[in-house]
């Protein structure tokens, strides 16, 4: 597919072909309030253990199943996001997203309180699935999945440094309370969204992968992006747990993971400023050697230095590398749905990560739990250099 083919495409599928950074943070904030309990899903199973007394499987067992049903609702987006028009479908989605985090202040016993969230779960999954694909469609992908990735950090640096502190005054419902305040920010933030793009982008679209792309790296591109997913929450998810059990202060580990996350958005700023300018491959490559660096660090997690500098470089990179798996596989299709299908594989990995992670930590073997998830993603980063290299190689004979 030459470039004229490529544009009149794009053209055909309601690509929006302007950079509009203002427009990317709405459509952020939109996705964000679908996702937002996985940006601080170490205060939430930090406040169910502390506040409900909660076991770590216990926890790690909602929030695998806020993201297991989340998993759902992408899927179910594929299906769906050709026959439905996105405005009012977020319109209907974010109410009951509503409805659910406040219901779930009453539970306090872990089994129910999984099915609610595994319920929620599947509805935000819907939304974030149907914003996705048309984010898909903007002139810029990896810009746009960058945008969402600040705005996430960003957020979610908050949501680390403060939640745990306000959850033994206020109990485990701020928790919930916080994701319903959200989702109704993004309500009211979507009558921002132009009616042009409304219009323009609808979900009512065909699929087609451009001409030259082998089956394999659409699924090299979905791999990478499953086990990289899976290999940081894994640690992510109990990684308040992981200082305490290195005997650091409490507060001088939230203030590290809020600093951190803050810091965090340099690696997606980073893909807003460079996009695809040099390729994927060597950006990559720096990436994913920090991550491994990164992550190996927290076997030393009893020096608050090195606690501290692995939290943030690992944050840096996970913000870095998302937006370019994303970008990659929205490059791979330009109607949408396989970056729909994107984010249904990114919530596997992000719910497997917390459910292996609570089975393993039942001795609390955090060393082992470290180099699993150093082991997950090695194999993450084959996968995204045999994809990336030849995505730059087609787009270069292109």
């Amino acid at each position: 597919m030459n470039p004229s083919q490529m544009q009149d495409h794009a053209a055909a599928e309601g690509v929006v072909r302007h950079d509009r950074l203002w427009l990317y943070l709405l459509f952020a904030l939109l996705a964000t309030a679908g996702f937002f309990y996985i940006n601080i899903m170490s205060a939430i199973v930090d406040g169910l253990i502390t506040a409900l007394g909660f076991a770590n499987a216990e926890a790690g067992l909602v929030g695998s199943a806020n993201i297991y049903g989340a998993s759902v609702g992408s899927l179910c987006a594929v299906f769906i996001v050709r026959h439905v028009r996105w405005r009012p479908a977020l319109l209907a989605l974010f109410l009951l997203m509503i409805s659910i985090d406040l219901a779930s202040t009453l539970i306090h016993a872990p089994g129910l309180l999984a099915a609610v969230r595994g319920v929620h779960g599947v509805i935000a999954g819907m939304s974030v699935g149907i914003v996705y694909s048309v984010m898909a469609r903007l002139h810029s992908p990896d810009r746009a999945f960058g945008v969402l990735l600040v705005l996430q950090f960003g957020l979610g640096g908050l949501g680390v440094m403060f939640l745990p502190q306000l959850v033994p005054q206020f109990g485990a419902r701020i928790l919930f309370m916080v994701l319903a305040g959200l989702t109704a920010l993004a309500l009211v933030s979507m009558l921002a969204v132009p009616r042009a793009l409304a219009e323009n982008a609808k979900s009512e679209i065909t699929t087609g992968t451009p001409a030259g792309y082998r089956r394999c790296t659409v699924l090299l591109s979905l791999l990478a992006l499953f086990l990289f997913q899976a290999g940081n929450m894994a640690l992510a998810a109990f990684i308040i747990r992981l200082g305490e059990h290195a005997h650091l202060e409490r507060g001088f580990i939230g203030d590290a993971l809020g600093w951190a996350t803050w810091i965090g958005t340099a690696g997606a700023v980073l893909v807003i400023v460079m996009g695809a300018r040099y390729g994927r491959l060597r950006p990559l490559l720096a990436a994913f050697l920090l991550t491994l660096l990164g992550t190996a660090g927290f076997l030393w997690s009893s020096n608050p230095l090195v606690f501290l500098i692995a939290n943030i470089g690992t944050a840096i990179t996970w913000s870095f590398v998302v937006p370019y798996l994303f970008g990659m596989i929205s490059r791979l299709d330009a109607s949408g749905r396989l970056a729909t299908l994107g984010g249904f594989v990114s919530k596997c990995g992000l719910a497997s990560g917390p459910l292996v992670a609570g089975l393993l930590l039942r001795s609390d073997n955090f060393d082992l739990l470290i180099w699993l998830s150093v082991a997950v993603l090695a194999l993450s980063a084959v996968a995204a250099f045999l994809a990336a290299r030849q995505i730059d190689q087609l787009e270069v004979s292109t």
